[in-house]
């Protein structure tokens, strides 16, 4: 399938598959979602509202990130004494916002993983080459180990993503391990950072060729 800047199609599972592979997901469809990236995308949406209904979406993604992360079988016994087989998480796990809209997405992880930790990137854009670079990084000492949920709500061109990931394995951090947890992708950042990081998981809500880069300003009400 050829990859067009400018196509405004409906993606849907089998055409992301046939485009991107295994590793790039679409969050479910449906209406409510469809209307939470429409007010999203609309200017005159206020920012009371704005913050109010991206925390919505944060929240749907955040969800549906931490169920690609690796579950074992457990057993627990009920408060009447029964033995009930269910599941836990498999090993540690962290986030890591990209400052700064990334840091957005932090209280959606918290409250769903109370006592989780959150390490931070920042990356700049020179202003001359306008190429991305790493200017700090902070992540728990043991990130190594852990299974790490990267947050970034809207991916343009995906540079800003892959300093991020040249970050984290630099710290011992293995592709497999990384979770991109979008809200907002262009196909053709989306197809730059699957190209790069082939084994890197990515769960976005949306893709399309024009990405609501106000995201940051309005949230924090900067713009």
């Amino acid at each position: 399938m050829e990859l067009i800047d400018n196509d405004i199609r409906q993606w849907d599972a089998n055409d992301v598959k046939e485009q991107f592979g295994d590793n790039l997901m679409l969050l479910p469809s449906n209406d409510n979602i469809k209307e939470l990236q429409t007010i999203l995308r609309d200017k005159n949406t206020s920012r009371s509202d704005f913050k109010f209904y991206a925390d919505r979406l944060i929240r749907l993604v955040i969800e549906e990130s931490l169920n690609k992360l690796p579950f074992t079988d457990c057993e627990v016994i009920t408060p009447t004494g029964a033995l009930y087989k269910g599941l836990k998480y498999g090993s540690g796990n962290c986030g890591v916002s990209i400052v700064r809209s990334g840091e957005a997405m932090e209280q959606g992880l918290r409250d769903c993983c109370r006592s989780i930790r959150i390490g931070k990137i920042l990356v700049e854009s020179d202003n001359d080459t306008h190429e991305a670079h790493v200017v700090y990084a902070k992540f728990p000492e043991d990130i190594a180990r852990r299974q790490v949920l990267l947050m970034y709500p809207i991916m343009s061109t995906g540079n800003t993503v892959k300093q991020a990931v040249n970050v984290l394995t630099q710290h011992g951090v293995k592709e497999e391990c990384i979770i991109l947890s979008n809200l907002f992708c262009t196909p053709a950042a989306a197809q730059a950072v699957v190209d790069y990081v082939p084994k890197m998981k990515i769960l976005t809500s949306e893709l399309h060729p024009v990405a609501p880069n106000h995201f940051g300003q309005k949230y924090f009400g900067t713009d």
